[in-house]
């Protein structure tokens, strides 16, 4: 498996594995399914913000999975912080790619500086809770019943992994 940084190649399977999370799970709370514009319009938005979008792909450069992160609130006190995404086509969970791209989003993080990681999963998704506490995430809280999806309300798990040991902000690597 190869992980490296998404480009505009990889936009149709982005898409298709986005809409399926859309259609068949809860790890998106959205309803509708996009177009290619939309995740061309996203990828562009990430890169122009230097925030990176890594894929998976398999021996045949097929793109197995996603991975992002970007801002986790739009103030600039949060500026240390990031909420990440990890995508992985249904035929191809739990094959270690979700690990993966995790791991490789987190160097990144690291890499620019940025001090805390925040997942919000959806409470019931087991197999992506486990996965983040096997990378050292912690749980900080949870919301109930803040989302909806295929007609029940679901519950907003939150993690955070501390990136670095810096005792202030401007301690090292300031933003």
């Amino acid at each position: 498996m190869e992980i490296r940084d998404a480009g505009a190649p990889d936009l149709e399977r982005i898409t298709a594995i986005y809409n399926d999370a859309v259609a068949n799970t809860t790890a998106i709370w959205n309803d509708k399914v996009v177009d290619l514009a939309n995740r061309a319009a996203w990828l562009a938005d990430r890169q122009k913000a230097g925030y990176p979008v890594l894929v998976a792909l398999d021996e045949q450069g097929v793109t197995l999975g996603y991975a992002s992160f970007g801002d986790w609130r739009a103030f600039d006190g949060y500026r240390h912080t990031v909420e990440h995404s990890v995508y992985v086509h249904g035929d191809a969970r739990g094959k270690g790619i979700g690990r993966a791209l995790m791991e490789a989003l987190i160097e990144r993080a690291r890499a620019i500086g940025k001090h805390v990681m925040v997942a919000g999963i959806e409470a019931n998704n087991t197999g992506s809770i486990q996965l983040h506490e096997k990378l050292g995430f912690t749980h900080v809280g949870r919301l109930n019943e803040v989302g909806m999806k295929f007609g029940k309300w679901l519950d907003l798990a939150f993690m955070q992994l501390t990136l670095d040991s810096r005792p202030t902000p401007d301690a090292a690597n300031p933003l």
